[in-house]
């Protein structure tokens, strides 16, 4: 004798029709998500990378801002013992700090890593730069450094 479930009232489905996905059914869409994550996943994090990168070229630019503005009330740049906090908090001796010159702490580069800053610069009057993300000098796509004199 065959079941029947009762969808409303006066209509019958047959059981056969309400029993649910077999295994080999749902093994065939878990390989067809897995064949799409695949392929998606890495164009994705490419991207994400490259955000980063951009990121820590904005990050640089801002940092560059705030050492101009830094160099206009000062009439230099701040020495490469007192770094980037000299952007935040005045350096003992500095009568014509005018600052805080940045909203907020000095960041870290999207990698977690500190801007290296150098004053006097090899490449100008200062160095500002990101290792990239692999925290090494030198390197390649997004393990290359970013710099301020590019």
């Amino acid at each position: 004798m065959q079941t029947a479930t009762i969808l409303s009232p006066g209509k019958l489905l047959p059981a056969r029709l309400t029993r649910g996905f077999t295994l080999l059914e749902l093994l065939v869409v878990l390989v067809i998500i897995g064949l799409l994550v695949a392929y998606v996943a890495p164009r994705y994090f490419s991207q994400v990378g490259k955000s980063e990168v951009k990121a820590a070229r904005a990050q640089i630019r801002a940092l560059e801002d705030a050492l101009d503005q830094y160099r206009l009330d000062v009439g230099r740049y701040p020495t490469g013992e007192q770094g980037l906090e000299a952007l935040n908090a005045q350096p003992a001796g500095e009568a014509r700090w005018q600052g805080p010159y940045l909203r907020k702490a000095v960041p870290k580069d999207p990698w977690g890593n500190a801007y290296q800053y150098r004053a006097p610069g090899e490449h100008g009057e200062y160095d500002l730069l990101s290792l990239g993300k692999d925290g090494q000098p030198g390197g390649t796509g997004e393990a290359a450094d970013i710099v301020n004199w590019q």
